[in-house]
């Protein structure tokens, strides 16, 4: 099965693929530079920058800071290791396959991966202090950034209810529900989340912020996913803070509803790091003007390969989901999610006319980094009614996987880490059928494979 899959999936000239991973050689990428020297200050420091401060900084998710040369030359070994093998940045869409244009996208370039490596091996050379880069400024940790954008707060600043995390404890998950203070329907177009102290940012893994209202005059949102929560009682997700993610600007003319009533039911993932540390997770949420609604709502779908999840021990799983749109739709973002045992995922859309458009390929999936790539607008992929979304997974439940707890053990659907689960979580916004054929117009039909995945 999983042969048959990676035959369809495979595209001349791919890259060397081990495990789903992309693999490079370390002399391969320090030898494009030829004979030019490479320095911190000059080289190395402007990639730390653009790339690594937002958590490797004092007081951020990091466990060390990248700001000075002084406190990146003792990882110098770690950080080429984890860059060659792209663990770091975590970014780990395959850029072979589907769509390649992102916002927020942290990944190196091959270019700078081959500075890097070539730093390393060359012995990690300070260079000329007067070519270090000024210090990037950060924002304070009591600011929003999306602030200076508008030139405003926000309209809305919701709070978790606090939680202490002890020093030593197992990862755990905070719940609470938090009352939106509303008396009339509004419409959201930018949300910023965060921790509530610089404290707060070491414990704090992720963090959901659930919408809860009841809106039965909502588009269908099939697949809605949540704890206890489903069908016209959850509306999707407003935000998710995670490393190098703090906020969403919606498209143009796009939003989400809030309504009277309606509530956060927050999802915060925290672990501890050897002090008690208490602290909330903050949401602000900037509005549209009042009487002023976007065309179109935008909703979270969970597209699920896991209605059937049946692990054996010591196996690598393939599953898959179909999906069939009963509007024609744009798409936002490629976000997998997946426990322990997930290895890759891929989704593709089966087109009316059966031909088959590759969207995303995460082929090195990792529990602990629930990236979300969300498309820029120009490559966000529209796509017309009846068109079959196609999201496969993949599990290893075997000793090669170093995140497997014991490959002894069946594994089936649950909510625990140690159970597994499947879906893509996507944000969608349903279109009309004349917006569609107006896009379609002016846009050539684009149905190259540009790269099928494979997940050996």
């Amino acid at each position: 099965m999983i042969a048959r899959f990676q035959t369809s999936w495979r595209a001349a000239g791919m890259s060397v693929v081990a495990l789903g991973v992309l693999t490079f050689s370390g002399p391969a990428f320090g030898a494009s530079l030829g004979d030019k020297p490479v320095t911190f200050t000059k080289d190395v420091a402007p990639i730390f920058q653009e790339k690594c401060q937002n958590c490797h900084r004092k007081d951020s998710m990091a466990p060390m800071s990248l700001i000075t040369y002084v406190e990146s030359r003792p990882w110098a070994k770690a950080i080429e290791e984890r860059v060659v093998t792209r663990q770091m940045p975590p970014w780990h869409i395959d850029k072979t396959v589907g769509i390649q244009k992102f916002q927020y996208d942290m990944s190196l370039s091959d270019a700078q991966i081959a500075t890097i490596v070539k730093w390393v091996d060359s012995g990690s050379p300070a260079g000329d202090p007067k070519d270090m880069p000024a210090p990037k400024k950060w924002p304070e940790d009591d600011g929003w950034q999306l602030a200076r954008e508008y030139g405003r707060p926000p309209d809305l600043i919701i709070k978790s209810d606090l939680y202490t995390m002890p020093a030593q404890s197992q990862d755990q998950w905070w719940r609470p529900l938090t009352n939106i203070p509303l008396t009339e329907p509004r419409w959201v177009k930018a949300v910023e989340m965060k921790p509530g102290t610089a404290a707060g940012r070491r414990i704090t893994h992720h963090a959901l912020a659930h919408l809860v209202q009841h809106d039965p005059d909502a588009p269908e949102n099939p697949n809605a996913r949540g704890s206890d929560l489903r069908g016209p009682d959850e509306a999707g997700t407003l935000m998710e803070w995670a490393v190098g993610k703090n906020y969403d600007i919606y498209r143009p003319d796009t939003g989400k509803l809030l309504l009277p009533g309606s509530h956060i039911w927050w999802d915060i993932h925290y672990h501890a790091v050897g002090e008690k540390i208490t602290d909330d997770v903050q949401l602000a949420v900037w509005l549209y003007p009042k009487g002023e609604e976007p065309k179109y709502r935008t909703y979270l779908v969970g597209f699920g390969a896991e209605t059937r999840l049946d692990i054996a021990p010591n196996t690598i799983t393939e599953n898959h989901g179909y999906h069939v749109l009963k509007q024609p739709a744009i798409l936002g973002n490629f976000q997998p999610h997946m426990h322990l045992r997930g290895k890759a995922m891929a989704i593709e859309a089966i087109l009316p006319d059966g031909t088959i458009q590759p969207i995303s390929y995460v082929g090195a999936f990792n529990f602990n980094w629930m990236t979300n790539y969300i498309y820029t607008d120009d490559a966000a992929p529209v796509l017309p009614k009846g068109t079959i979304v196609h999201v496969t997974a993949w599990h290893d439940n075997t000793t090669a996987n170093k995140n497997n707890p014991d490959s002894r053990q069946w594994v089936g659907y649950g909510d625990r880490t140690v159970d597994e689960m499947a879906h893509a979580w996507v944000n969608v916004t349903y279109i009309s059928d004349e917006d569609y054929e107006k896009w379609a117009s002016t846009h050539k039909k684009d149905t190259a494979p540009r790269g099928r995945a494979s997940a050996q």
